[in-house]
């Protein structure tokens, strides 16, 4: 079962004691609601803290400067509530641009072992491109990380055969890939061997499966599931805030709510190649080290992907990302001209 969460708030003289006594003290964010954060202490107590508006903007370009996975100090400031005074240095995160217009970025979690993407075929369908762009993004910050395909139960033989074909092509460039479903419990037991012992960020769209699987994975979570939409086949939020939830046979999963896209933010384009590992390796043959597989003479990945040794899905989102980052390139010349 779960480790049943204690109430800082229910005996005050207790917690004041319990703090002042160790005050300052060091904790790791377990729970992000926007405008608080619970922070799991050393000796297992869970404390609500707060940050101070000068804290937010101490050239942090993130909506949220904290995030869960992070391992903070508190001090206790009155009897109500405590403040994290600082953060220690992240072994690393993972994060994505906050939106489409925005030049700020959200941290999706810190301190991983892993990420791990859940995905489905059909009720809601998951584009590859989505995929991509969380992969290359895991890449960029160094965390390993894994494809869940969800939903095998809802699959005819021909969303199966599809299944398979990406399951191939993933696990081919090295993202272990799992066929899963939570109603026949296929793939579950090996969900349960990789993330035993480790701190894993589960992410993907809204009405992927998430919130049943981690129900399964820790009895007692009790998060809530939501339906997709009959009209847009999408699925609806149910996770509110960022979590981490404990697992009975060790480990930690940090449940972060359901995004739509998944845009990338300050990547340099001549870098981009070097977050799709197949296209890395093979551009390594380029006549030019600072080729962009887009039309140079002597490109090495072009010809790859018309033998399809590099996918033409995969090839698709490069160039997408590639474009955004040039553009981004573009708009900061411009804007540091004018």
């Amino acid at each position: 079962m779960a480790k049943k969460k204690k109430s800082m708030s229910a005996d005050k003289t207790r917690q004041q004691s319990n703090i002042e006594s160790i005050v300052p003290v060091k904790g790791r964010v377990i729970k992000n609601t926007g405008s608080a954060y619970l922070v799991r202490l050393e000796n297992g107590e869970e404390v609500n803290s707060r940050i101070k508006g000068n804290f937010r903007i101490k050239g942090i370009r993130t909506t949220n400067p904290v995030a869960v996975g992070d391992i903070v100090e508190i001090t206790l400031r009155d009897e109500d509530v405590s403040y994290i005074t600082s953060i220690e240095p992240r072994r690393n995160y993972i994060i994505r641009r906050a939106s489409n217009l925005s030049k700020e970025s959200h941290i999706l979690g810190a301190n991983l072992d892993q990420a791990i993407l859940v995905v489905s075929l059909i009720n809601p369908e998951t584009p590859l491109t989505f995929i991509d762009r969380f992969l290359a993004t895991s890449e960029a910050y160094n965390i390993p990380a894994r494809i869940v395909i969800n939903k095998s139960d809802l699959w005819d033989e021909d969303t199966r055969e599809l299944a398979e074909a990406i399951k191939r092509l993933y696990d081919g460039i090295g993202y272990a890939t799992i066929l899963l479903s939570t109603v026949t419990g296929e793939g579950m037991d090996t969900l349960r061997s990789v993330i035993k012992d480790k701190i894993s960020l589960m992410a993907g769209n809204s009405g992927v499966g998430k919130s049943s699987i981690i129900n399964i994975l820790a009895p007692g979570a009790e998060l809530r599931v939501g339906e997709v939409s009959d009209q847009h086949h999408t699925g609806m939020h149910t996770t509110t805030f960022s979590e981490m939830v404990d697992l009975p046979e060790g480990g930690q999963i940090i449940d972060i709510p359901g995004v739509k896209g998944f845009g990338v933010i300050d990547f340099e384009a001549e870098e981009v190649s070097h977050f799709f590992p197949e296209i890395f390796r093979i551009g390594r043959e380029c006549r030019y080290g600072n080729c962009k597989h887009v039309a140079e003479p002597g490109c090495a990945v072009i010809p790859a992907v018309k033998e399809h040794l590099i996918s033409e899905s995969r090839y698709a989102s490069y160039l997408s990302i590639l474009e955004e980052a040039e553009e981004e390139a573009g708009a900061d010349k411009y804007r540091k001209a004018y």
